[in-house]
């Protein structure tokens, strides 16, 4: 047997958990010794505090292990939990880390205000394009939540065009919509440019979208995600220029590889004259 240091020693806890966990009736002691009061272990009930352990990293109260504990959960089944809580702490981080990439753009955002150059912002007219397309729903016209819905329709669009057979013809082209299925909630449009002769497939629409008469636009570069910056800078211009956007600006990608800095989109806001 073990005296209450020792196991906590092999356990790798403390002694005043151990004491705790006798107090609520989680881990009792082997035995007690009637005289001194001291608390003796075996090495056997190293596998219930591991288990103790085990749950609580996996967010379980105490007294939700001691539930579970006494329906002698196999070790089959705590592999399961533990690899079900791994995946929603994962997931936790990775909206952490995404939560704080929005702070970061939207604080680079305000560090350049008013510094951003405005040169290379011209008015132009757009033509007409005809376009191959899938389409989504974003909860709003924010990056972080256009950007999960986009990407996705990217990839399968490109995968739908070429088992098709059907080789783009220019690069690709988003724009978006207000979407009817609820208040500040956006009809995505992830396009590719194709041939004017392809016809619509089974798996995906084809657009002919009508041309812009007169569109403010600028290049950005790098990620979408970090495109505030510039859009802002594009909407300050309007306002400073004697114009009026009637309407989200297409998003045509100029230049897009594997790593989203390098990336270069050129925004085209429609406007008109105040």
């Amino acid at each position: 047997m073990f005296t209450i240091g020792d196991f906590a020693r092999h356990g790798r806890v403390s002694v005043r958990m151990l004491r705790h966990y006798d107090a609520i009736g989680l881990l009792r002691p082997a035995r007690v010794d009637p005289a001194s009061g001291y608390r003796f272990y075996e090495a056997g009930q190293l596998a219930r505090l591991n288990r103790v352990i085990a749950l609580k990293g996996l967010g379980f109260t105490l007294q939700q292990v001691a539930s579970i504990l006494d329906e002698r959960v196999s070790t089959e089944r705590l592999r399961g939990m533990l690899r079900l809580r791994q995946a929603e702490l994962e997931a936790a981080m990775a909206a952490a880390a995404a939560r704080l990439a929005q702070v970061e753009a939207r604080l680079r955002t305000i560090e350049t205000e008013g510094r951003m150059s405005m040169d290379d912002i011209v008015i132009k007219s757009i033509p007409g394009v005809r376009v191959a397309e899938l389409t989504g729903t974003a909860a709003s016209y924010a990056p972080e939540d256009i950007g999960p819905v986009i990407k996705p329709l990217y990839d399968e669009l490109c995968r739908r065009l070429d088992a098709a057979g059907v080789a783009p013809a220019g690069p690709g082209l988003a724009y978006y919509e207000d979407s009817p299925l609820g208040e500040g909630m956006i009809t995505v449009h992830a396009g590719m440019t194709v041939a004017a002769d392809v016809s619509p497939g089974a798996d995906f629409s084809v657009v002919d979208l009508p041309g812009v008469e007169q569109a403010a636009t600028v290049v950005h570069r790098g990620s979408m995600d970090d495109v505030l910056r510039t859009s802002q800078a594009l909407g300050r211009w309007i306002d400073a220029n004697g114009f009026r956007s009637t309407g989200y600006a297409r998003e045509l990608t100029l230049e897009c590889d594997e790593n989203p800095a390098t990336w270069v989109t050129e925004l085209q806001e429609p406007v008109v004259p105040v």
